[in-house]
């Protein structure tokens, strides 16, 4: 039997990326999916890929006034939903004298605001003992040059993992994390960065240097990890964390 079926999740930033590989697992597992997004375009696309078990919701995570809208959105879809996959995020980064309150704030809005208050729309239609997933990072434990932001947002989700798994106990609603390490996705170009091309190569080998298997992750990789959680399989897990990085946090050195 599919480990998801009969499963209802939502999964925002669903139309690219690790987001759109953790939808196709989920329906080859057996779940209906609605993924979000900030452009119509791309939700449409990705959910005509997707197929019959997908819908598709417009909504930008760096605006508030949208995600507190994201529940009504759904209802009006599905009065219930077993699985969230909070996955929306963005990838900046810069030095600490070069860091603009801008960029400072785009980052803080999308990937801790903006994922904060779409738990907080969702929630009430979570049926008890869901499924609730944070796409975090190993940056949150690991010393890079230029991530002091970005790594500071995906340590707040992290805590926020366990904060709200204390939380909903009493509905059995499990939080997990996910951390993985550098993904091959649409995020990693130099426009989505910040960065040069020059910047970009450079980071791009010196990070291979650093992760023990000797390549990047795969965003399927990351999407079978995200369905175990998801799963009935991890019934004994919550507020926990599972890193899927190569072993480039837990194997440094090696």
């Amino acid at each position: 039997m599919k480990k998801l079926a009969g499963k209802t999740a939502v999964i925002t930033g669903g139309n690219s990326g690790i987001g759109l590989a953790t939808a196709q697992e989920f329906i080859a597992q057996g779940a209906q999916v609605i993924i979000t997004g900030r452009n119509e375009k791309s939700v449409n696309e990705a959910v005509a890929l997707l197929g019959d078990n997908a819908k598709g919701v417009i909504a930008d995570s760096a605006d508030v006034n949208q995600v507190k809208q994201l529940g009504d959105k759904v209802k009006a879809i599905t009065e219930n939903i077993d699985i969230i996959f909070v996955n929306a995020g963005v990838g900046q980064f810069n030095s600490a004298d070069q860091m603009t309150e801008e960029m400072f704030d785009d980052i803080m809005n999308i990937n801790f605001k903006g994922a904060y208050f779409s738990l907080q729309s969702l929630l009430p239609l979570v049926n008890d003992g869901g499924s609730v997933i944070l796409n975090t990072s190993i940056n949150a434990h690991v010393g890079m040059g230029g991530a002091s932001v970005y790594a500071a947002s995906k340590a707040a989700l992290l805590s926020l993992g366990k904060n709200l798994s204390a939380e909903l106990l009493s509905r059995r609603i499990r939080v997990n994390s996910v951390s993985p390490g550098p993904v091959v996705t649409p995020l990693h170009t130099s426009d989505k960065l910040g960065l040069t091309e020059e910047q970009l190569a450079g980071m791009g080998a010196g990070l291979i240097q650093q992760i023990p298997v000797g390549r990047f992750g795969r965003s399927e990789e990351i999407a079978k990890t995200v369905a175990f959680l998801a799963s009935d399989d991890s019934t004994f897990i919550l507020g926990a964390e599972i890193i899927a990085d190569g072993g480039m946090a837990t194997l440094k050195g090696a």
